[in-house]
């Protein structure tokens, strides 16, 4: 208890305060190049880089020095796919009828820091009941720790389709709902919805533009929206500067949604050549969530209890498809950003993503820039994030071992400071 609330006082008394940190690192990889520089000193001045030095610096007697020499030193790790709200279990589909929101958000906080702590100081939160924005907001303000969220909000769906929040409900509970849900039918309805996104305090869009696993619903890719509606969304998401993203794991609407403007794919399972063809020459990315695949696969192999059994036999198709597919995509030449779909699989096993986009072919380096370059291209956000260097954002975790060789290391993170703030150093 005691080394808990010392280690709370001290991540809360450096909030707000201006500070210079040296940090000693054995090894950078600031995902600017393609190789590590050895025995450098970042110099951080506040919550940014101020400036990185080869060799170790003499601190001044006012300057707090990390010792990391004995470290990888990497930019704070992105997840562009995952579900703060909650995660998954056996009870999940009869417990909504239970829960308050309050539940969720108190939930949620353990998940928060688990994420953080696993080194993702920045996540995309594509689709929660609303309650995401709310732990987004408590993050900022420092009443909890977590990654830097950008929300979603609530996912769109169209009627029946993977994110209708009335799936498998009672007849008389069903209600009808529409754009103020999520739900749409047609391409001003797309609109209302997004605008009601913004309204609600999204920071960025998602549609799921096919069936999907773990919906009640026997369909796992059938296309669900019509181009023309993608386009609606799009279109009303550009005029708020929102980053879109598409479920997907059938090819037609996959190719609907790339052809639509959609600025990333999810999962992307039964993705063609045709689709990674027009995937790169629209710059679109995939965002392939193979732990996720992994985890209701094993789920439905090994548990019959675990899903309803409506369920199962969509697990056990799509989940080992998934990270074939990514194998194949990043070979093809698409961009890929990394994302998890954590909320799925368990928070904070966030990192196992890397050593399953290594096992088809990945460069550990490149699986590496994923989570950091690409993903804060996609997220636009790249002026702060996703690299180290002078003037960006102090986002910076640490390994003890070399990734290069080894990738399942970076699932043992030992530092992370995000914001300039040391939240973990082991």
């Amino acid at each position: 208890m005691r080394l808990l609330l010392l280690t709370f006082f001290l991540v809360f008394s450096q909030i707000g305060k201006a500070q210079t940190t040296y940090l000693h690192c054995g090894s950078v990889l600031d995902c600017k190049g393609n190789s590590a520089a050895k025995e450098q000193t970042i110099i951080i001045e506040k919550n940014k880089i101020k400036s990185i030095a080869r060799g170790y610096l003499e601190a001044p007697n006012d300057v707090t020095v990390i010792d990391l020499k004995d470290q990888t030193v990497m930019p704070g790790f992105m997840d562009m796919h995952v579900h703060m709200e909650g995660e998954l279990s056996p009870g999940r589909y009869s417990e909504q009828f239970r829960i308050s929101d309050a539940d969720r958000a108190l939930r949620a906080t353990m998940y928060c820091e688990r994420t953080l702590m696993a080194g993702f100081t920045t996540v995309r939160d594509l689709g929660g009941t609303g309650v995401n924005v709310s732990l987004r907001d408590a993050i900022r303000k420092n009443f909890i720790r977590g990654p830097r969220i950008y929300t979603a909000e609530k996912s769109l769906a169209t009627t029946g389709g993977h994110a209708d929040p009335t799936n498998g409900m009672r007849k008389d509970l069903m209600g009808n709902p529409g754009p103020l849900e999520g739900v749409i039918n047609s391409p001003e309805e797309a609109r209302q919805a997004v605008r009601q996104r913004y309204k609600n305090g999204a920071d960025c869009i998602k549609i799921t533009s096919t069936g999907g696993v773990l919906s009640v619903a026997r369909d796992g890719k059938g296309a669900q929206f019509t181009i023309e509606e993608i386009e609606a969304v799009v279109a009303a998401a550009d005029d708020y500067g929102f980053v879109t993203a598409a479920h997907a794991h059938g090819a037609e609407g996959m190719k609907r949604a790339v052809l639509g403007g959609i600025h990333s794919i999810e999962h992307g399972t039964f993705m063609t050549p045709e689709i990674m063809e027009l995937m790169k020459q629209r710059g679109t990315y995939m965002v392939p969530t193979i732990s996720a695949g992994k985890f209701v696969y094993e789920k439905a192999m090994n548990d019959e209890n675990f899903f309803p059994a409506v369920i199962r036999p969509k697990a056990i198709e799509v989940g080992p498809q998934i990270q074939e597919t990514f194998g194949k995509a990043y070979k093809a030449g698409v961009k890929i950003a990394f994302g998890t779909d954590s909320g799925v699989s368990p928070h904070g096993d966030n990192a196992k993503e890397f050593m399953y986009m290594v096992e088809v072919g990945m460069p550990p380096y490149e699986a590496i820039k994923s989570a950091t370059v690409a993903a804060s291209d996609l997220l636009r956000i790249s002026d702060n994030y996703g690299t180290l260097e002078s003037g960006k954002m102090a986002d910076i975790v640490a390994v003890k071992g070399d990734p290069l060789e080894d990738i399942t290391i970076l699932q043992k993170v030992s530092f992370v400071m995000k914001d300039g703030v040391v939240y973990k150093n082991e």
